[in-house]
C-alpha cells in the first residue's frame, strides 16, 4: 500500500463522534441503503441529537435496516429527524401508523423511480453529509461501495461531506464501485457482520407461479428479478438452462445459485459480456463471499443499471417483478396497500420498459391471486392505489391460475384474461363489475 495513501487514511481515521462533526442542524443528510447503512455512524448521530447538538435534519434514503430503526428512525427521535423515505419498509410503516394514531405526520414519503434517485440527491437538493459503509481500502487508496452502489456512488461525490464506515466484512466489488481516500472527509472502522436476509419457504401458490415463470425463460435469457421466496423458486427451476445472463437491480441468493451451478455465463450479453451486473445486493454470507474480489461480478450506479435504454441493449431480457394489485386492464399497483403507502415504485417500471424494448425480451408481473387467506382478490376492477406500471406497458401477468399475455389484446379481451387469472371465488364478482363498467 502506498505510504502516502496510508498516511491520508490515518489522518482521516477518527472516532464515530468526531466523524459526524460535519452534520449540521437544519441540513439534508443521506445514508447508504440496505447493507450500506453504517451502524456506528448512525449511533453517533443519534448520540449527537440526544446531547442536544443536532436537530431538524432531513434524512434521505431508500430501504432502511435495523441499525436505523434503533437510532435515527426511532419514534422518539421524530421531533429532530424528518425522514424523507423513497422506499418504505416495516420501520417506516410502523412510524407512519403510530404517528397517525397520535395525530402526527412523522414521515415524508418521496415518490421517485429508483433510477432517478442519484439525480434527485445530487441536483435537486444540496446534501450536507452522506454516510455509508465501504470495504477496506486497497493499496491504491480505493474503497469499494461493496453491496451498495445504487445512489451511494453519486451521493458520496455530491454531498459537501462524505463519511465512511470501513467494515472488513463488506465485499470488495468490481465495476464502477470505487471511491478514493482523497474524496472522503472522515473514516471510522466498525467490523460488524453484514445483515443476512432470512429465507422464507415458498407457498404452494408461489411454487406454481415459479414453474409457470420458468417455462417462459429460454436458454440465453438475461435475467432481472427481486428477492424472496418466489424469485428463489424461479431460480431453482432454471438450473438446467445454459448461457443465462444477469443484469439486475437486486442481486439475490437465488441468482448466486445460478452462477454457482454454471447456468449463468453472461456470454450472450451485449453490455458487460461475461459479467453479472447489479446495483445492490442483499442475501446471505455465502453470497457476500462470492461477491468479494470477483471480477465476473460488477456493480454500477442505479441510474445506469436501471436505465431502460441500457437494459434494452441486451437481447432476451426477462424481467420478473411482483405486484400487489392488477386491474382488469392489466395496470399494476405494486406499492400501496389498503390505501396506505406500503413500499415504493423502485425500479419496476424501468425494467418493464427495458425488457419490452429488448429484442426477444419479456416483462413478467407476478402475484398470487388472493391475499388474507383468500378473502381479498389481487385482481380488482379498479386499483386502490397509484399506478406503478401502466396498462400500456404491461406485457405478461401470472398468478397460480395461469399466464395472461396482454400485448395486443382489446379491453374486453384483457378483462376476460385477468378474470381467468383470479381465484374462482372472486371471478363472478369481477365479471359483474366488468359488465357494469361496460368493459365486457
Amino acid at each position: 500500500m502506498s505510504a502516502g495513501y496510508q498516511a491520508e487514511y490515518k489522518a482521516k481515521l477518527c472516532a464515530p463522534a468526531e466523524a459526524v462533526r460535519f452534520a449540521r442542524s437544519g441540513s439534508n443528510i443521506s445514508m447508504g441503503m440496505a447493507l450500506g447503512e453504517p451502524p456506528a455512524l448512525l449511533a453517533a448521530l443519534n448520540e449527537k441529537i440526544e446531547a442536544g447538538n443536532l436537530t431538524d435534519i432531513r434524512l434521505w434514503y431508500f430501504h432502511s435496516m435495523p441499525a436505523a430503526a434503533q437510532t435515527l428512525l426511532r419514534y422518539d427521535m421524530m421531533d429532530h429527524v424528518h425522514p424523507h423515505c423513497m422506499f418504505m419498509g416495516p420501520t417506516e410503516r410502523a412510524l407512519a401508523e403510530r404517528g397517525e394514531k397520535e395525530g402526527r405526520k412523522v414521515l415524508n414519503f418521496v415518490p421517485v423511480a429508483f433510477s432517478d434517485a442519484p439525480r434527485l440527491l445530487s441536483q435537486h437538493l444540496q446534501l450536507d453529509t452522506f454516510i455509508t459503509t465501504v470495504s477496506p481500502m486497497d493499496k491504491h487508496g480505493y474503497f469499494s461501495f461493496g453491496t451498495n452502489n445504487d445512489y451511494a456512488s453519486t451521493a458520496a461525490r455530491s454531498a459537501r461531506h462524505t463519511v465512511v464506515e470501513v467494515n472488513k466484512h463488506m465485499p470488495r466489488v468490481f465495476g464502477d464501485s470505487m471511491i478514493h481516500v482523497s474524496e472522503i472527509d472522515a473514516i471510522i472502522e466498525n467490523h460488524e457482520p453484514l445483515f443476512e436476509a432470512p429465507a422464507r419457504e415458498a407457498s404452494a401458490e408461489e411454487r406454481q407461479i415459479g414453474e409457470l415463470i420458468a417455462d417462459l425463460v429460454p436458454d440465453g435469457a438475461c435475467l432481472q428479478m427481486g428477492i424472496g421466496a418466489l424469485p428463489n423458486e424461479v431460480c431453482g427451476h432454471l438450473k438446467g438452462r445454459t448461457d443465462l445472463g444477469i443484469h439486475t437491480e437486486l442481486l439475490s441468493p437465488g441468482m448466486v445459485d445460478l452462477i454457482d451451478c454454471g447456468a449463468v455465463t453472461n456470454r450472450r450479453k451485449n453490455t458487460f459480456p461475461g459479467r453479472t451486473v447489479f446495483t445492490f445486493a442483499l442475501g446471505n454470507k455465502r453470497m457476500y463471499d462470492l461477491l468479494d474480489d470477483n471480477p465476473s461480478i460488477n456493480s454500477h450506479p442505479v441510474n445506469i443499471v436501471n436505465d431502460p435504454r441500457h437494459i434494452a441493449k441486451n437481447d432476451g431480457v426477462i424481467s420478473i417483478n411482483a405486484t400487489l394489485q392488477v386491474d382488469l386492464f392489466g395496470a399494476c399497483n405494486s406499492e400501496n396497500l389498503a390505501g396506505r403507502q406500503y413500499s415504493g415504485s423502485g425500479g419496476q417500471l424501468d425494467f418493464v420498459r427495458g425488457a419490452r424494448a429488448s429484442k426477444g425480451g419479456k416483462s413478467i408481473i407476478a402475484c398470487t391471486s388472493t391475499a388474507k387467506q383468500g378473502a381479498v382478490s389481487r385482481i380488482v376492477p379498479e386499483l386502490t392505489g397509484p399506478v406503478t406500471t401502466p396498462r400500456n406497458d404491461v406485457d405478461t401477468v401470472i398468478t397460480e391460475f395461469g399466464v395472461a399475455q396482454l400485448i395486443g389484446l382489446s379491453g374486453e379481451e384483457r378483462a376476460r384474461a385477468m378474470i381467468a387469472l383470479a381465484h374462482p371465488d372472486h371471478r363472478a364478482d369481477l365479471e359483474a363489475a366488468a359488465r357494469k363498467a361496460q368493459i365486457i
